[in-house]
């Protein structure tokens, strides 16, 4: 495949205009010859589509030739141009193929500049309004424990402390990410996205659920733990739309479509208030709350609940009283009717 071959198939895959590719190739492989046999007159390098490629170096006219590839005699000179004279410079072509290795290192050069700028625009261009949104995209390849994936042409990292732990992401798997930020670093741009942002779930639920897009319903606060448990506080600013209903939908259909999306992330929804016991007794579901007594100063709360509801509030591993307390951002100190009176 010759140079021009090369150049028509990078511009197509990549997305880079042709003339502009060729024209950056032609300033460098010119600046690059000129600077090799160190030319007092200009090199220019064309490529040309019927041609190939041609260099013509401006030689300087001579009486006598020392260097012949930036000389030229005068009687040569004259034959091409009568009125020249010594000291002027005459456009000679010469045979590319003279240029050698340096046209092959230009050439990548070039080529690997131009497609670093191609990638900077493109990023620019598809993440400029993307930051802090949920996005769709393609797994490409797992790179040690960085997942890889292409969002519009554009391959975005997922990286280890970002996935969602024991999910077996594969090539060509379809998945939603949330776009942290596009950071800049020595080698370009870069876009790092997440599987475990909180704000991935709620934008999950703002692009299932029409009542959050529209403003009606209002997510408040979320707590997650990502691929195994969240808790999302919701708030209807609507007397006639409930809030649960909305994000649960008809059958559970709605929070359904979000747990698939997160490998079966199971997800809380609960009403918000601006009560803070109502508000914990609800964060506490699906455990049943007998009490709940506040310390305003500390913002803490001490819990009392059934006996039989002790597990359920505590969770597995805690995990339910800590996503509770995380969501409301209250300390919360549970304990049984037994224990109480134990207590006492």
């Amino acid at each position: 495949m010759d140079i021009l071959q090369q150049l028509n198939q990078i511009a197509q895959e990549r997305d880079i205009p042709v003339k502009e590719l060729t024209q950056e190739l032609e300033d460098a492989l010119g600046a690059a010859y000129k600077k090799y046999i160190d030319a007092p007159g200009e090199v220019v390098v064309q490529l040309d589509p019927k041609r190939g490629w041609t260099a013509l170096i401006q030689k300087e006219v001579v009486g006598e030739v020392m260097e012949p590839s930036i000389q030229i005699s005068l009687i040569e000179a004259k034959k091409r141009n009568p009125n020249i004279e010594v000291g002027d410079f005459l456009g000679v072509e010469v045979d590319p193929n003279r240029f050698g290795r340096i046209a092959a290192q230009t050439f990548k050069q070039v080529l690997n500049q131009k497609l670093r700028d191609a990638e900077y625009r493109r990023i620019q261009e598809v993440f400029s309004d993307k930051t802090g949104q949920v996005v769709t995209g393609t797994v490409l390849r797992r790179e040690e424990n960085t997942v890889f994936v292409q969002v519009d042409r554009v391959e975005a990292e997922l990286p280890q402390r970002e996935q969602i732990p024991y999910e077996n992401l594969r090539a060509n798997d379809n998945i939603r990410v949330y776009v942290i930020r596009v950071e800049e670093e020595r080698r370009g741009l870069k876009v790092v996205v997440s599987r475990t942002h909180p704000l991935l779930l709620k934008g999950l639920l703002s692009l299932e659920v029409p009542e959050i897009g529209e403003g009606i319903v209002v997510i408040k606060s979320i707590a997650r733990e990502p691929g195994q448990r969240a808790k999302v506080s919701v708030l209807s600013t609507d007397e006639r739309v409930d809030a649960l209903g909305s994000c649960v939908g008809q059958r559970g259909a709605r929070v359904q479509d979000i747990m698939e999306e997160l490998k079966d992330e199971r997800i809380d929804i609960v009403p918000y208030s601006g009560n803070p016991e109502k508000y914990l007794a609800n964060a506490l579901s699906p455990a049943k709350v007998n009490s709940i007594k506040l310390n305003e100063d500390e913002k803490s709360a001490f819990v009392v609940v059934p006996d039989s509801q002790l597990s359920l509030a505590i969770g597995k591993g805690g995990q339910n009283v800590r996503l509770a307390a995380k969501l409301t951002d209250w300390k919360i100190d549970i304990c049984s009717e037994s224990q109480l009176k134990d207590r006492k």
